[in-house]
């Protein structure tokens, strides 16, 4: 297949792909800003992904986002990328640029930056608590770093996985880096701002993540990536312990921005009316 004429298409590449929102998010901006474009689901193998990026490429593709479990070998094939995703080894944005090569870009770090600071604003040295070791939470560090987060303690319950990440991110980062196990929580969240599950904990059928939140000073915020179920059990404990909540929306929004300008030529704007298409598709999903 070959794109002729104006219309800008781009891909959104997984395996599974069908549960992704990212068409129905980009056509909310496609029709909101009247350009004529598509981005199209692609469901491809492990095995087939470099081919069908050199084939999309040749077929005149904008791009591509990129989903598990394809971010590691999107990182791998690029002739170039950005910072965040050179430190994730992973990337979720794929752009071909006209002279042939590929840039790679990770916003998944910018997408959790922009939605903690519409709640948390800046954390101005405090202390944040990251659960995760995995390349989400390397992105989470990012956006810590990025609000001023002082200190970082990052938890996991592989205690080595954690420890393992703090030491790779240490050089890169200037805020402190601290690492443990879950059971090192209460420790950790006394003198919390913040608290950032960049686990798979709660996402579907996994199981929540178990912590104890009343450890956390009163004003401490709680974020949970997870979108899908939107109110993780996680996030249901904060609320009813009378924390303020962030969930995972506005990390998939805030961090595709950038793959629609570079796609469709225009920044978006993430609105009300965007996020409220997105959750009445979650909840048909249900």
């Amino acid at each position: 297949m070959t794109i002729t004429g104006k219309a800008r298409v781009a891909g959104i590449i997984g395996w599974p792909v069908a549960h992704s929102l990212s068409p129905l998010l980009h056509g909310h901006w496609l029709a909101e800003y009247g350009i004529d474009g598509a981005l199209v689901p692609l469901a491809v193998r492990p095995e087939d992904f470099a081919p069908v990026i050199d084939g999309l490429r040749r077929a005149g593709f904008r791009g591509a986002n990129i989903t598990v479990p394809h971010k590691e070998a999107a990182f791998a094939l690029a002739h170039r990328s950005d910072r965040a995703a050179a430190m994730a080894g992973a990337a979720n944005l794929l752009i071909f640029h006209p002279d042939g090569t590929t840039e790679a870009r990770n916003t998944d770090a910018l997408g959790l930056e922009q939605a903690l600071r519409e709640k948390a604003g800046s954390l101005d040295g405090k202390r944040a608590v990251l659960v995760g070791a995995g390349g989400a939470a390397r992105g989470a560090a990012l956006a810590l770093e990025a609000l001023g987060a002082g200190e970082i303690a990052i938890l996991n319950r592989d205690a080595k996985r954690a420890r393992n990440l703090a030491a790779a991110l240490e050089p890169h980062l200037g805020a402190k880096l601290t690492a443990g196990g879950l059971g090192d929580f209460p420790a950790a969240a006394a003198s919390a701002a913040l608290l950032v599950n960049a686990s798979a904990a709660g996402m579907g059928g996994n199981p929540p993540l178990a912590l104890d939140l009343a450890a956390l000073p009163q004003a401490a915020l709680v974020c949970d990536i997870v979108y899908h179920p939107l109110e993780t059990p996680l996030l249901k404990q904060a609320a009813a312990l009378g924390h303020g909540t962030i969930d995972g929306l506005g990390m998939l929004m805030h961090q595709a921005v950038p793959a629609f300008e570079a796609f469709f030529g225009v920044r978006p704007a993430v609105t009300e009316g965007l996020r409220a298409a997105l959750v009445k598709e979650l909840q048909a999903r249900g």
